[in-house]
């Protein structure tokens, strides 16, 4: 449906509607509920994305989740619909609370394998790039920057643990 949109309004549409949540979440003492979701290819590397909106910094794939919506499914439709790949195996590795504005984001962290080739919806994601733990952006999210070692152990561990 959004790409019967010109590639430019839609851009430019993802851009107010960010602004705008923005406005909300920082009036909000609500919580929403998403999922981040750690990437990583047959190497171990991890997949990064820069948004057409927002602070164009590095981060993972993700979003919200709909209501009544498996958290695994949503990570795999969001990373799908962002960056068009499949992932095989997908694990839950915990949740977390962090601030949103007022209010606070539920974050499910999720963990997934692919052999897909990222390819950016070049609507909402301009970017999508893999890399080695030991050679990210300098550009990223602080909030997951020194974390991605620790969910990359965490995830070879849980597919260990199921194989």
């Amino acid at each position: 449906m959004f790409h019967l949109i010109p590639r430019p309004l839609h851009i430019a549409a993802l851009r107010i509607a960010h602004s705008i949540r923005a406005v909300w979440w920082s009036m909000s003492s609500g919580v929403t509920v998403g999922c981040r979701v750690l990437v990583l290819d047959q190497a171990d590397r991890v997949l990064l994305i820069r948004h057409s909106y927002g602070s164009q910094r590095w981060m993972m794939p993700g979003g919200g989740l709909k209501r009544g919506e498996d958290v695994l499914e949503a990570a795999q439709r969001e990373v799908h619909e962002e960056v068009g790949i499949t992932l095989s195996p997908v694990f839950e590795l915990g949740i977390s609370d962090e601030p949103l504005g007022g209010g606070r984001n539920h974050i499910h962290m999720i963990a997934g394998w692919t052999e897909d080739t990222p390819v950016p919806d070049g609507r909402e994601v301009r970017e999508a790039r893999f890399f080695a733990a030991h050679d990210l952006p300098d550009y990223i999210a602080a909030r997951i920057a020194g974390r991605i070692p620790d969910w990359i152990t965490e995830a070879k561990a849980a597919r260990h643990a199921a194989e």
